[in-house]
């Protein structure tokens, strides 16, 4: 089992920056894909960044260039910096992670999520 819980999110204005965190407990963090999701209202959820178990990461076109996903094995965190950002970017942001070490930009293929933070950009 994998327990996550994400923190950071908050009310910023465009143009500004926010990172979140992820803190994962349970099994061997190390060895899994990890990835950071967001649902606006009304819209389905869709991929942000993704990062593998030797920390090479993946974006969406959309947040490539403003955000960076990044991982601390040894304390079971992954954060998001997100720079330079806009009202579309406005959603709850999740953490997510899959029992293996390759990562993939479909949600329904992790296993363990979080419960999600708020992330409002305001113009």
């Amino acid at each position: 089992q994998v327990h996550l819980v994400e923190s950071g999110g908050g009310l910023v204005q465009a143009g500004g920056s926010l990172r979140l965190s992820c803190a994962a407990s349970g099994r061997t963090f190390s060895s899994y894909a990890m990835g950071w999701f967001r649902q606006a209202p009304g819209k389905e959820r869709e991929f942000v960044a993704a990062i593998n178990w030797s920390s090479t990461a993946y974006y969406a076109d959309s947040v490539k260039g403003r955000f960076t996903v990044s991982r601390d094995n040894a304390k079971n965190t992954m954060d998001l910096q997100m720079n330079s950002l806009k009202t579309e970017d406005t959603a709850v942001y999740y953490c997510a992670s899959r029992l293996t070490m390759a990562v993939t930009r479909m949600a329904g293929e992790y296993e363990y999520w979080g419960r999600g933070t708020q992330v409002t950009v305001s113009s």
